[in-house]
């Protein structure tokens, strides 16, 4: 809850993170997406963006300027506060909303928010019970510490290109910002062990979230292997996800996603599609003997899977009771049939008008409920947040008309 109010701390809460205060200075997609999380839980996040703003506001179609494709995936219910923190005045206000917040996080480099009086000892020497997140790209005291990162690099270095070299023959990304997501999530459940902490002892802390560090984690839950056992195997890399063979199995006139996994399943399919001298073969009768073998047992599975329609390997296998579906194309996940029954897609109208389509947060709880609420037009809030953090009309005029505060039109 919000530390300066307590009224509000004892009264009930109709959210999980309801009177949590975030303020959020990281933009693109790393902090953004973890901050999303902390608000579809019900924190107040309030977006802390330059003059400029957010670069993503300007990345893909738009409705309305400012309002990019990119920046409405991972900012929606949110709040802007426009603030050039290039002047000193600027920075003061933002220390005013420092005093209210239960969370402050940034993905700029240390040594600017140091510069800038921004650092962890300077903000937690002033609210105890501030945790201070810093989203970095390399660990405090490492090799690589402030050096830029962004996800195409953070996959490169985390072995990413490589297991891509591997499977296919070829270096490369994988086709979704895996290393910013993916940390955001490692983000949004570190501020949430920090507050759960922070309630038992009453004292907030600094947290480093670095992304290199935590995709190569992510990376080498299963492709550290064999270097589990140091001195015993020099297996590095898990061998049935790096097969070329792992891969949508092409039917007679389209693709299926089909799992086969247990001994049973096995046995089930060579047996029932007419191979039964494959369901015996001592390649094939275990876990550990099915992964040294890969690669020819899903070559093989796919030369059998070629002969039959998609419709009929999604009616094998669930009458065999093997994992399977179909490989959905990006435009079919909004008529998707499992997620149309959970109402997974929301449609809302801005006060202009338009339509905008979001996913809900996927996360379900029985006591919070988070609808979606459109992202902010940069500095929508700027005026109403600093003045419930205790600055006068005036000195918020003084800001905005000197520019080291910016205030959009409100939507109401």
């Amino acid at each position: 809850m919000n530390n300066s109010d307590t009224d509000q701390s004892s009264a009930p809460s109709t959210t999980a993170l309801g009177g949590i205060k975030v303020l959020d200075l990281t933009s693109v997609v790393f902090g953004p997406y973890a901050s999303q999380i902390l608000a579809d839980y019900g924190a107040e996040v309030l977006k802390i963006e330059s003059p400029e703003g957010d670069s993503t506001r300007h990345t893909g179609p738009r409705l309305e300027e400012g309002l990019s494709a990119i920046f409405l995936g991972v900012n929606r219910n949110k709040k802007s506060v426009c603030l050039n923190l290039k002047v000193a005045d600027a920075r003061l206000a933002l220390l005013k909303l420092v005093d209210t917040a239960d969370v402050f996080m940034h993905s700029v480099r240390p040594q600017k928010m140091a510069a800038l009086g921004l650092d962890p000892e300077t903000l937690r020497a002033r609210n105890p019970r501030l945790i201070y997140a810093g989203l970095h790209g390399f660990g405090n005291g490492g090799a690589y510490a402030g050096r830029p990162a962004y996800d195409d690099i953070i996959q490169g270095l985390s072995g990413i290109a490589d297991i891509m070299t591997i499977q296919s023959g070829t270096p490369r990304y994988l086709p979704t910002i895996a290393a910013d997501k993916t940390c955001g999530v490692a983000a949004a459940h570190a501020i949430l062990a920090a507050l759960f902490q922070r309630e038992r002892t009453g004292v907030g802390q600094f947290i480093e979230i670095p992304m290199y560090e935590t995709m190569t984690s992510f990376v080498l839950v299963e492709h550290l292997y064999g270097h589990h056992l140091p001195g015993k195997s020099d297996e590095i890399g898990y061998p049935r996800v790096l097969t070329e063979w792992r891969k949508p199995y092409q039917t007679s006139d389209g693709h299926v996603c089909m799992m086969p996994y247990t001994d049973k399943h096995w046995w089930t399919f060579f047996s029932e599609t007419g191979h039964p001298e494959l369901a015996i073969d001592p390649r094939f009768t275990s876990i550990s003997l099915r992964t040294r073998h890969i690669a020819t047992l899903y070559e093989l599975a796919g030369k059998i899977v070629a002969n039959q329609p998609t419709r009929f390997w999604l009616d094998f296998c669930d009458t065999h009771q093997i994992p399977a579906a179909a490989a959905n194309r990006l435009e079919d996940l909004e008529s998707d049939p499992h997620l149309t029954s959970v109402g997974f897609f929301n449609d809302i109208e801005d006060d202009t008008g338009n339509t905008y389509r979001f996913t809900r947060n996927p996360i379900r709880m029985e006591n919070s409920q988070v609808p979606p609420t459109m992202p902010p037009r940069l500095g929508e809030h700027t005026r109403d947040e600093l003045l419930k953090a205790g600055l006068s009309a005036e000195s918020i005029e003084a800001l905005l008309s000197t520019g080291a505060a910016q205030q959009h039109r409100s939507r109401s």
